[in-house]
């Protein structure tokens, strides 16, 4: 079954609603490895109710509808997608608790050629349900691999933020536990690839791979922490495009560039020296 244009773009998601506490907030920053220096009071505030934050690129877990292209009317061959970029606008300081509803919608699909896969543009609205208040607007591009051809438009494909030429203003390494992926996992990605070895093997990987979302949340972390001085109501956005895989166990080098409000990032393991996330731009107050 090919991509029906009209009717993956006026997919109707519904509209889901999601009740989380203080623990999940704790669980969220533990599975980045917030906490890793006892004594550094700074990140205690995110993994600790007494005076407790939550961390900004938390968002990404909330109001999450769900691998929604697994379902065959989509048109979608969903083994062959891949997330390729993500994005966070904040528009108000997550609660460390709360209610809230994700309203996701399909904003265009570019079909980019036979052979040659479609991008599928989406956004989700995170609302706090008691206030009416928007929290966060997530943006997301899919590449389905397999699906180009269908008919629809050509473009424009959304175009990467260019790094600076010059070497990186500051630099943040962050560590990341063997056992990640499986902490992960509980604030709601439950794909087996993070987490059993023979899914892992047969997907091609020599071992289970750290959520993509999870390497977005290290170097959102990192950010917090160069350019925000561990308070999120300086974090305004940050955007990037997923470049390789990363291995529970290995350090996330964030490599920040700063011009005036505007951050350029992207992250490599330090151990392979590979990049991992790439074209990263953030706002900072």
């Amino acid at each position: 079954m090919a991509i029906d244009y009209d009717k993956l773009k006026n997919w109707d998601f519904g509209e889901i609603e999601q009740t989380y506490t203080t623990r999940d907030s704790i669980l969220y920053a533990l599975g980045l490895g917030l906490g890793a220096d006892p004594m550094d009071e700074r990140q205690l505030r995110f993994v600790y109710e007494d005076g407790m934050a939550a961390l900004p690129t938390m968002s990404v877990v909330l109001g999450y509808p769900g691998f929604w292209l697994k379902d065959p009317e989509t048109g979608v061959d969903w083994v062959k997608v891949l997330h390729g970029e993500q994005g966070i606008i904040v528009h108000k300081p997550l609660p460390a608790e709360g209610t809230v509803v994700g309203k996701t919608r399909i904003t265009e699909i570019i079909d980019k050629g036979e052979g040659r896969g479609a991008l599928i543009l989406s956004e989700r609205d995170v609302v706090d349900k008691a206030s009416g208040d928007l929290l966060a607007t997530l943006t997301s591009t899919t590449f389905a691999r397999g699906d180009g051809g269908f008919g629809g438009p050509e473009g424009p494909s959304p175009k990467p933020h260019a790094l600076p030429d010059r070497d990186p203003d500051e630099v943040c390494d962050l560590p990341t536990l063997p056992q990640a992926a499986l902490i992960y996992r509980l604030s709601g990605d439950y794909n087996p690839l993070h987490a059993d070895p023979k899914v892992a093997t047969a997907a091609g990987f020599e071992r289970p791979i750290l959520h993509g979302l999870c390497t977005l949340g290290v170097a959102g972390h990192a950010l917090l922490k160069t350019a925000c001085g561990y308070d999120p109501a300086r974090f305004r956005s940050m955007a990037l495009r997923f470049s390789a895989p990363v291995y529970p166990g290995e350090t996330i080098r964030t490599e920040i560039w700063r011009d005036d409000g505007v951050v350029s990032f992207r992250s490599r393991v330090v151990e392979r020296d590979v990049v991992v996330l790439n074209n990263g731009r953030a706002e900072v107050a």
